[in-house]
């Protein structure tokens, strides 16, 4: 498997044209200086061992050294081989809040953009667990499967937001069941679900559905983001407005988060600006009893951009060796 580790430097692989653009136009200058003196005819005939074709040659061998020097800046990478690994770990699914709510800004930048922030601190600390990300508003959707794979599943988060769920509302028990479906079959003594939610407008049997899931062996832990007095919600460069015009204001709804989480048999954590609310929740996770968890990743991927350095180095000597002077020796008489 091919694996280029750094992409962004395949963008100057568009210079490559310009090279051979630059020495047509250099050599048109040549061309009409020439014509200044005199006859073109009679001053190639005053220079005759100069070589056109030489100049297109040592463009030719220029070039192609560019191009292995920028394909050994990209680092390609092949994957030696697929390897099962086994890890201790709990699976943790994020029930992440993306309706219109959390675009309000009593955190900064915004509730939503500092859950993301907070998550994307969790996974750094992750270590042989797995962590999935359920994102719902009015209805649910599996964002991130369950996984160990964390550089994806922080690329997942980062293109979080409400846009990725048309229907507005806030369904939660459609969530929490979208999670506890989501989890594997190795783990059936270490799972937790963390819903991340303001609280309000919640649709459905929310409390039926967290008892049923936490008969189930998995516990429910919910994180509160808002303020109780109230913050309008910014929406098209103004603030979303009810039917009559009136700006909405959202308010933090900690009661029933605090329901949700006594059903599941978790814990409910307020989110604070220096301290979102993870942490001692992971903390209490870490107490749950660790499942064996096994997944196959690829491993040992092996650096190529040496060979492609070699090549360039090699065409960069092949260009300096050759001369602008036409050869003198002549293969055949």
């Amino acid at each position: 498997m091919l694996h280029i580790a750094q992409p962004l430097y395949l963008l100057l692989l568009l210079l490559l044209p310009l090279f051979f653009v630059g020495y047509w136009l250099y050599r048109k200058g040549q061309k009409r200086r020439a014509a200044r003196l005199g006859d073109p005819e009679l001053v190639a005939q005053l220079m005759p061992d100069v070589s056109s074709s030489k100049g297109w040659l040592k463009v030719t061998f220029f070039s192609l050294a560019f191009l292995f020097f920028v394909l050994g800046l990209s680092r390609p990478q092949l994957g030696a081989r697929l390897q099962e690994r086994e890890t201790n770990g709990v699976e943790i699914m994020i029930a992440l809040d993306v309706s219109n709510s959390m675009l309000a800004q009593d955190y900064s930048p915004s509730r939503l953009e500092r859950a993301k922030l907070a998550i994307s601190r969790l996974v750094d600390k992750l270590a042989g667990d797995r962590i999935g990300l359920v994102i719902f508003a009015g209805e649910s959707f599996v964002q991130l499967p369950i996984t160990t794979d964390y550089v994806s599943a922080k690329a997942f988060l980062k293109s979080v937001n409400p846009g990725s769920i048309p229907i507005q509302g806030t369904a939660t028990a459609d969530a929490l069941m979208t999670c506890a479906r989501s989890f594997s079959t190795q783990s059936e003594k270490s799972r937790a679900i963390i819903l991340i939610s303001d609280g309000e407008d919640h649709e459905g049997n929310v409390l039926e559905t967290a008892e049923s899931i936490a008969q189930e062996g998995i516990k429910i832990y919910c994180i509160g983001v808002g303020s109780s007095k109230g913050e309008p919600i910014p929406m098209d460069g103004d603030m979303l407005r009810d039917k009559d015009g009136n700006i909405v204001v959202t308010r933090l709804d900690e009661s029933t988060l605090k329901e949700i989480a006594s059903a599941g048999g978790g814990e409910y954590v307020r989110a604070s600006a220096g301290e979102f609310g993870l942490n001692p929740i992971i903390d209490d996770i870490r107490t749950i009893e660790a499942s064996k968890l096994k997944s196959v990743v690829f491993e040992d991927f092996d650096e190529q951009y040496m060979y492609f350095f070699g090549i360039a180095l090699l065409f960069f000597i092949i260009n300096m060796l050759i001369g602008s002077r036409r050869s003198r020796v002549k293969l055949f008489k």
